[in-house]
C-alpha cells in the first residue's frame, strides 16, 4: 500500500495551498475514512481533517475549522485538504493516511485509528 502526498510549499499568511493524496495497492480505500495529519518536531502528530468514505461525514480540528476543507474522490482513492488563511501556526509536515477498519465515535481524528500513511509534505507559512 502506498499514499503518496503533493502540494505542500511555502506560503505567506493568508495565503492558501491544496494538498493532494492518492493511494494505491488497498483495494478497499473507498470503504474506509481517509485523512490529513499534522506534526511539528518534538510534538505529537496530530489529526486535522478527516472524511468518511461517502464525503458526507467530515472531522476538523477545532484549530482548522472554517479554515481547512477536505475532500475525497473515490474513483482516484484520492483525499485533498484546501487550506485557506494559512496561519504560522500551520507550518508543519503533513501526512496524509488511510484506515482499514470501523472506529469508534470521538475517535477518527486520533492517529493511532489509521493503517496506511503517506511520506509526509511539508508546508511552511511565513
Amino acid at each position: 500500500v502506498q499514499l503518496v502526498e503533493s502540494g505542500g510549499g511555502s506560503v505567506q499568511a493568508g495565503g492558501s495551498l491544496r494538498l493532494s493524496c492518492v493511494a494505491s495497492g488497498f483495494k478497499d480505500s473507498g470503504w474506509y475514512y481517509m485523512g490529513w495529519f499534522r506534526q511539528i518536531p518534538g510534538k505529537d502528530r496530530e489529526g486535522i481533517a478527516t472524511q468518511s468514505p461517502s464525503g458526507e461525514t467530515a472531522y476538523y480540528h477545532d484549530s482548522v475549522r472554517g479554515r481547512f476543507t477536505i475532500s475525497r474522490d473515490g474513483s482516484k482513492n484520492a483525499v485533498y485538504l484546501q487550506m485557506d488563511s494559512l496561519k504560522a501556526e500551520d507550518t508543519a509536515m503533513y501526512y496524509c493516511a488511510q484506515a482499514s477498519r470501523g472506529m469508534e465515535p470521538g475517535t477518527h481524528l486520533s492517529p493511532n485509528q489509521y493503517t496506511y500513511w503517506g511520506q509526509g509534505t511539508q508546508v511552511t507559512v511565513s
